[in-house]
């Protein structure tokens, strides 16, 4: 699915959404921001062609409204992080499950929402577009004046670093790739979804600009206050962003360990030079070692899947 179809299926969504969210009697206890309950995705069943992507995948990350959640998920390539993403999305082909269920908010997900965003690792930015019109895209799918989207579009444009002046009518051919996810990003935020899901979103990025980008990230997610699943291979960026990491191992993919991190109250480059950080980057790498040794074959053996539990 591609942006432009995935932010109309969340235009379509959000009447459907506010009314549910006026017609629901209050919740004697507040749902989880994102819930997996014994999710397995299969493709391709009963062909020849029959993977199993992920397997009774448990996970549960709480909403706090007031400040977010910054979680990561790390495992090895093709272990499945993405398709959890998509399934939160909504996204087809990996949405739905196969077996069991995703709750965003309380609602098991049958589709793109306005409660979620997604920055993906490929720049998706119009090509046609301006970056000021490739920001309000989601801003004029769902109804916004004109007026007013375009001074929300200038205001994101200046909060993740671009000068509106300088950079509003640009075309993305004329932008770094640094300053095509800014654009992701700030057309993502520019809707405030509850929820927002990156894949990898500085992959492609080269080191010092995508240093810039994590110190950005924190900057923006402390003002927003969402919940942010964060998909990386990077150790050094998952501790440095995340209140905690769900570890994954392959073969199929599924959760080997959740791991709760300790945090600085205002991240910075100096974060990444303390002793506490390092130790827990090298506690990370440790416990990560064990659980992919413990995947190398089909689900691991019973000894192998009790040593990792206990790490």
């Amino acid at each position: 699915m591609g942006i432009a179809s995935y932010t109309l299926s969340i235009r379509h969504s959000m009447n459907a959404l506010n009314a549910d969210e006026l017609a629901e009697p209050q919740l004697l206890q507040k749902p989880s921001a994102i819930e997996f309950s014994g999710v397995t995705k299969i493709y391709s069943p009963g062909t020849p062609r029959e993977y199993t992507s992920v397997r009774d995948i448990h996970l549960v990350i709480a909403d706090h409204p007031n400040r977010g959640e910054f979680s990561s998920l790390l495992g090895p390539s093709g272990c499945g992080k993405s398709t959890l993403l998509r399934l939160i999305a909504g996204l087809p082909p990996q949405h739905p499950p196969t077996h069991g269920t995703v709750q965003v908010l309380g609602r098991t997900v049958s589709g793109p929402g306005a409660d979620r965003g997604m920055v993906f690792q490929d720049y998706t930015s119009f090509d046609n577009r301006t970056v000021l019109d490739n920001v309000i895209f989601g801003l004029e799918c769902n109804g916004t004046s004109r007026r007013r989207r375009e001074e929300q579009g200038l205001d994101w444009i200046a909060r993740v670093g671009l000068d509106p002046k300088r950079d509003a009518g640009k075309y993305p051919h004329e932008l770094s790739g640094g300053m095509r996810q800014r654009v992701a990003i700030a057309r993502t935020l520019a809707l405030r979804p509850r929820i927002i899901l990156m894949d990898e979103p500085f992959g492609a990025l080269d080191p010092s600009t995508r240093l810039d980008m994590q110190d950005l990230l924190v900057q923006l997610w402390q003002e927003v206050q969402a919940t942010v699943l964060f998909v990386t291979h990077s150790i050094e960026e998952a501790v440095y962003l995340g209140d905690r990491v769900f570890v994954m191992g392959a073969n199929p993919g599924r959760i080997m360990k959740e791991v709760p991190l300790k945090t600085a109250s205002a991240p910075s480059r100096q974060t990444q030079r303390e002793p506490w950080f390092r130790e827990q980057v090298a506690d990370l790498a440790d416990q990560i070692e064990q659980i992919e040794s413990a995947s190398l074959r089909p689900e691991g053996s019973s000894q192998e899947r009790q040593r990792v539990e206990e790490v």
